[in-house]
């Protein structure tokens, strides 16, 4: 119970400093759900998988199923859900389909996250 007590404040007022600082900072209801949403899209294993492999190199569904030990058709959903996500770009040349990361801003979040976790190993 003690340590429930060390996130309260022992004086309830407020610092008008702080508050004056990030009013109008905060994003509105529906920027913080797609930032929400973002995340939940991060969340899962087969994702970063597949973002992994497409860091440093394009590649088409076959390359991707095939460096991950997994079905043509679990990538293809999985990069379906990203390029909605905006997360992931295509490009066709031919019959062939090739993803990449959407852009700059994925690969530093990702980056971003990599750099991360491996800080604390």
């Amino acid at each position: 119970m003690e340590n429930d007590k060390c996130h309260l404040c022992s004086e309830n007022c407020v610092h008008n400093e702080t508050a004056e600082k990030i009013s109008g900072f905060t994003p509105d209801g529906e920027a913080i759900d797609e930032i929400a949403n973002l995340f939940k899209i991060f969340g899962d294993s087969t994702r970063i998988r597949i973002m992994f492999v497409l860091f440093k190199n394009e590649m088409c569904v076959c390359d991707i199923a095939e460096s991950l030990g997994m079905t043509q058709s679990a990538i293809s959903h999985q990069l379906r859900i990203l390029k909605q996500s905006r997360l992931v770009k295509s490009r066709r040349a031919g019959k062939t389909v090739f993803y990449s990361l959407a852009d700059s801003h994925v690969k530093g979040i990702f980056y971003q996250a990599m750099e991360h976790i491996l800080e604390k190993r």
